[in-house]
């Protein structure tokens, strides 16, 4: 399985947003900056994972984004989904229960055993994953680089 760009960058940018906003709206300017990624890709980006419910727009001159649940309920399997659709490493009708029927093959085919357990191996590992966490860890290691303060 290969990420699309919106999925490697929309990814960045949603932590960069949830570890700068800490509540407060962030400007998309900033997070186009720091993650250099083109505002209006940025835009784009942001637009898909406000449809999605990840994300709230705040309008005027201290607007901008913020994270619309708390980082710890939010899995980095939401935001890839909510970016590059189904995860799934293949399109095999025979590996979603119910849909056998719609793959001739799929009563003799031994191949949509892997499949699936691709597929359930990278959910579970995405679905794993929590915004929190990986905000938890940059900062962490934003602590330890030379010169921010933390150890050398």
């Amino acid at each position: 399985m290969k990420l699309s760009t919106k999925g490697k960058y929309g990814l960045r940018a949603f932590i960069d947003l949830a570890a700068s906003g800490e509540g407060q709206p962030v400007s998309i300017l900033s997070i186009a900056q720091r993650q250099e990624i083109s505002i209006s890709y940025l835009e784009k980006l942001m637009a898909m994972l406000k449809k999605a419910g990840l994300v709230e727009s705040v309008r005027g001159v201290n607007g901008g984004y913020t994270v619309a649940r708390p980082m710890d309920e939010i899995s980095v399997g939401d935001v890839l989904r909510a970016l590059e659709g189904d995860l799934a490493p293949v399109e095999c009708a025979g590996i979603e229960s119910g849909q056998a029927s719609q793959c001739s093959g799929s009563s003799q085919c031994v191949s949509k055993i892997v499949w699936k357990r691709i597929n359930d191996s990278i959910n579970d590992t995405v679905d794993s994953i929590y915004i929190g966490e990986l905000v938890r860890e940059s900062k962490g290691l934003l602590a330890n680089q030379p010169g921010s303060g933390g150890c050398s």
